[in-house]
Protein backbone atom coordinates (compact mmCIF):
# COMPACT_ATOMS: atom_id res chain seq x y z
CA UNK A 1 0.00 0.00 0.00
CA UNK A 2 1.30 3.29 -0.77
CA UNK A 3 1.35 6.38 1.40
CA UNK A 4 -1.38 7.96 -0.13
CA UNK A 5 -3.65 5.07 0.60
CA UNK A 6 -6.65 6.25 2.40
CA UNK A 7 -8.02 4.72 5.85
CA UNK A 8 -10.94 3.92 4.18
CA UNK A 9 -9.04 2.00 1.38
CA UNK A 10 -7.24 0.34 3.62
CA UNK A 11 -9.79 -1.77 5.56
CA UNK A 12 -11.67 -2.47 2.21
CA UNK A 13 -8.53 -3.65 1.45
CA UNK A 14 -7.96 -6.39 4.20
CA UNK A 15 -11.75 -7.20 4.04
CA UNK A 16 -11.29 -8.11 0.83
CA UNK A 17 -7.85 -9.85 0.91
CA UNK A 18 -9.91 -12.03 4.16
CA UNK A 19 -12.62 -12.69 1.94
CA UNK A 20 -10.90 -14.10 -0.79
CA UNK A 21 -9.34 -15.91 1.89
CA UNK A 22 -12.42 -17.38 3.77
CA UNK A 23 -13.99 -18.22 -0.06
CA UNK A 24 -10.90 -20.04 -0.56
CA UNK A 25 -10.87 -21.74 3.03
CA UNK A 26 -14.20 -22.77 2.28
CA UNK A 27 -13.87 -24.28 -1.32
CA UNK A 28 -10.50 -26.24 -0.01
CA UNK A 29 -12.96 -28.00 2.99
CA UNK A 30 -15.35 -28.79 0.66
CA UNK A 31 -13.34 -30.39 -1.84
CA UNK A 32 -11.53 -32.12 1.12
CA UNK A 33 -14.56 -33.61 2.16
CA UNK A 34 -15.77 -34.09 -1.56
CA UNK A 35 -12.70 -35.84 -1.90
CA UNK A 36 -13.02 -37.82 1.23
CA UNK A 37 -16.49 -38.54 0.13
CA UNK A 38 -15.37 -40.48 -3.34
CA UNK A 39 -12.52 -42.25 -1.66
CA UNK A 40 -9.41 -43.79 -3.11
CA UNK A 41 -11.50 -46.62 -5.14
CA UNK A 42 -13.74 -46.40 -7.70
CA UNK A 43 -14.06 -45.82 -11.57
CA UNK A 44 -11.69 -43.77 -13.82
CA UNK A 45 -14.25 -40.66 -13.04
CA UNK A 46 -14.72 -40.71 -9.35
CA UNK A 47 -10.62 -40.65 -9.40
CA UNK A 48 -10.43 -37.96 -12.02
CA UNK A 49 -12.79 -35.57 -9.55
CA UNK A 50 -10.97 -36.94 -6.62
CA UNK A 51 -8.22 -35.95 -7.64
CA UNK A 52 -9.39 -32.07 -9.06
CA UNK A 53 -11.04 -32.19 -5.65
CA UNK A 54 -7.43 -32.56 -3.90
CA UNK A 55 -5.55 -29.90 -6.24
CA UNK A 56 -7.74 -27.78 -5.32
CA UNK A 57 -7.81 -27.93 -1.81
CA UNK A 58 -4.00 -27.65 -1.93
CA UNK A 59 -3.95 -24.62 -4.72
CA UNK A 60 -6.62 -22.93 -1.71
CA UNK A 61 -4.61 -23.30 1.42
CA UNK A 62 -1.65 -22.03 -0.43
CA UNK A 63 -3.53 -19.06 -1.80
CA UNK A 64 -5.06 -18.45 2.35
CA UNK A 65 -1.33 -18.18 3.33
CA UNK A 66 -0.31 -16.03 0.98
CA UNK A 67 -3.32 -13.59 1.37
CA UNK A 68 -3.32 -13.53 4.95
CA UNK A 69 -0.04 -14.24 6.16
CA UNK A 70 2.54 -11.10 5.98
CA UNK A 71 4.66 -12.54 3.02
CA UNK A 72 6.98 -10.88 0.68
CA UNK A 73 5.24 -11.69 -2.68
CA UNK A 74 5.19 -8.59 -4.87
CA UNK A 75 1.87 -7.67 -6.72
CA UNK A 76 3.13 -10.15 -9.89
CA UNK A 77 3.03 -12.76 -6.97
CA UNK A 78 -0.14 -12.24 -5.64
CA UNK A 79 -1.76 -11.89 -8.83
CA UNK A 80 -0.11 -14.82 -10.27
CA UNK A 81 -1.05 -17.22 -6.95
CA UNK A 82 -4.63 -15.55 -7.65
CA UNK A 83 -5.47 -16.18 -11.23
CA UNK A 84 -3.84 -19.96 -10.70
CA UNK A 85 -6.23 -20.43 -7.32
CA UNK A 86 -9.32 -18.55 -9.95
CA UNK A 87 -8.41 -21.39 -12.90
CA UNK A 88 -8.41 -24.76 -10.37
CA UNK A 89 -11.50 -23.32 -8.91
CA UNK A 90 -13.14 -23.42 -12.04
CA UNK A 91 -11.80 -26.36 -13.53
CA UNK A 92 -12.81 -28.40 -9.82
CA UNK A 93 -16.38 -26.61 -10.36
CA UNK A 94 -16.54 -28.24 -14.04
CA UNK A 95 -15.17 -31.51 -12.65
CA UNK A 96 -17.84 -31.54 -9.95
CA UNK A 97 -21.08 -30.60 -12.18
CA UNK A 98 -23.55 -33.89 -12.94
CA UNK A 99 -21.14 -35.40 -9.56
CA UNK A 100 -23.82 -36.80 -7.25
CA UNK A 101 -23.30 -34.48 -4.11
CA UNK A 102 -21.01 -32.31 -5.61
CA UNK A 103 -23.22 -28.75 -5.53
CA UNK A 104 -22.04 -27.85 -2.46
CA UNK A 105 -18.18 -27.93 -3.40
CA UNK A 106 -18.82 -26.74 -7.08
CA UNK A 107 -20.37 -23.74 -5.78
CA UNK A 108 -17.60 -22.94 -3.25
CA UNK A 109 -15.35 -23.74 -6.13
CA UNK A 110 -17.03 -20.62 -8.00
CA UNK A 111 -17.27 -18.27 -5.20
CA UNK A 112 -13.81 -18.67 -4.57
CA UNK A 113 -13.30 -18.09 -8.29
CA UNK A 114 -15.27 -15.20 -8.21
CA UNK A 115 -13.27 -13.53 -4.91
CA UNK A 116 -9.70 -14.50 -6.68
CA UNK A 117 -11.14 -11.88 -9.35
CA UNK A 118 -12.76 -9.68 -7.35
CA UNK A 119 -9.44 -9.16 -5.05
CA UNK A 120 -7.18 -9.09 -7.79
CA UNK A 121 -8.78 -5.73 -8.86
CA UNK A 122 -8.26 -4.18 -5.58
CA UNK A 123 -4.36 -4.80 -6.19
CA UNK A 124 -3.76 -1.75 -8.03
CA UNK A 125 -3.52 0.38 -4.92
CA UNK A 126 -1.15 -2.64 -3.46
Amino acid sequence: MTSSTSEQELFRYLEERFGCAQAASDCARACAVRAGLLGPEGDGEQERVRRKGVLCAEVCDATCVVLSEQNRLDEAGVRAQLEWCRTVCLETAQALDGQPGGEKAARACRTCAQACVDFAALLTVW
